[in-house]
């Protein structure tokens, strides 16, 4: 098993950070690691997500959502081929700080037997999109914060 964790300080309140983080028809103007997003956002549900880590090709992943807690949490569980080689539980977390700040944090737990094989990447590009994807949700959520 491997994790990769980031997070990232959002000056927006965390309903504002989880209404851009669930918006999946927006991701193709603001998210440049997951770039597409479709599917209903519940528990048991199935998506349809593309992933462009930065450097490599755009892969689909068609993974179920395992965690949904409105305004706080959304995983979902995906894998690659045959259960077991490749698989991923992937979580987006909205932490409030206070009345108008908010703490996103990302993180994956990776599993199967090619995770060793895999970790270079997973450290490199993998971990670059996370990061990316966090600065560019904090440019969208503050940008378009509504006024108090």
């Amino acid at each position: 098993m491997y994790q990769l964790r980031t997070e990232i300080e959002i000056e927006a309140t965390p309903k504002r950070v989880w209404e851009v983080l669930t918006d999946g028809n927006g991701y193709k103007e603001w998210n440049p690691f997951v770039r597409r997003l479709r599917g209903k956002l519940d528990l048991g549900e199935d998506l349809f997500v593309i992933l462009t880590p930065p450097g490599r090709k755009a892969f689909v992943v068609r993974p179920k959502v395992v965690a949904w807690e409105q305004e706080k949490e959304l995983a979902w569980r995906g894998k690659t081929g045959v259960s077991g080689l490749f698989d991923g539980e992937h979580h987006f977390e909205v932490h409030p700080i206070d009345e108008t700040r908010s703490r996103f944090v990302q993180w994956e737990r990776f599993s199967g037997l090619l995770v060793p094989l895999m970790k270079k990447m997973l450290d490199g590009s993998t971990k670059e999109g996370f990061i990316a994807m966090n600065q560019a949700l904090k440019r969208q959520a503050e940008e378009t914060e509504p006024p108090n």
